[in-house]
Parts: structure tokens; C-alpha cells; sequence
């Protein structure tokens, strides 16, 4: 979120809408009360669906790179890059997508 987004809720400690709070970048998503529980679920379905290897990397390299300039947040990537394609998941990807057939991921 915006760096002054932050500052004017420091400072005012006021209650935001949800939307201005998406707007803002504060929330991905917007939604009634009853549907936070199955969207949850869906995107935690969604997130497990994947090559726990891969979501582990990005993970780790995501936050890593927060603090670093631009050009070595830029080289930090690439390592990470470089680390998932030789993870024995990353073969599995690829095979399964020429193939047109769901991975079977062994996370690893």
C-alpha cells in the first residue's frame, strides 16, 4: 500500500471502508460475510494444488526481495527462478503441460 495510505491510517486511526481499503491495496478482495469462508477455502485449495516446492520458493524470494534495490531484488529472482527449475517438480510441470494432463506433484 501507498506509503502515505499508511501514514493518514497511522495518524487518523479511522475506520476504513472496504472498498477504499481494496482501492488501496490494504485487501485483495471485497465480499459479503458469507462468502468469506468458501473463497477462502477455494484459494487455500487452490494454493495446495500446487507444487509445494514452487509456493515455497516464491514464498521465501517474495519476501526476501522486499528490502533489496531494485536491480538485486531483480538478481534475487532469478536465483529463485534457477532453484525452481531444478527442483524435480519443475520437470514434472512441464511434462504434464506438453502432455495436457494434471501435474502429479512430488514435492520436491
Amino acid at each position: 500500500m501507498p506509503r502515505k495510505s499508511a501514514m493518514e491510517m497511522l495518524l487518523l486511526g479511522e475506520m476504513i471502508p472496504a472498498g477504499e481499503a481494496q482501492r488501496m491495496g490494504l485487501v485483495n478482495r471485497v465480499m459479503p460475510p458469507e462468502a468469506v469462508l468458501p473463497t477462502a477455502l477455494a484459494l487455500a485449495q487452490q494454493i495446495a494444488s500446487r507444487s509445494a516446492v514452487a509456493v515455497q520458493l516464491g514464498k521465501r524470494g517474495f519476501n526476501a526481495q522486499q528490502a533489496m534495490p531494485l536491480a538485486e531484488a531483480y538478481a534475487a529472482a532469478g536465483a529463485v527462478m534457477v532453484e525452481n527449475l531444478l527442483a524435480e517438480d519443475a520437470a514434472e510441470g512441464i511434462g504434464a503441460f506438453v502432455a495436457k494432463r494434471r501435474p502429479e506433484w512430488q514435492h520436491r
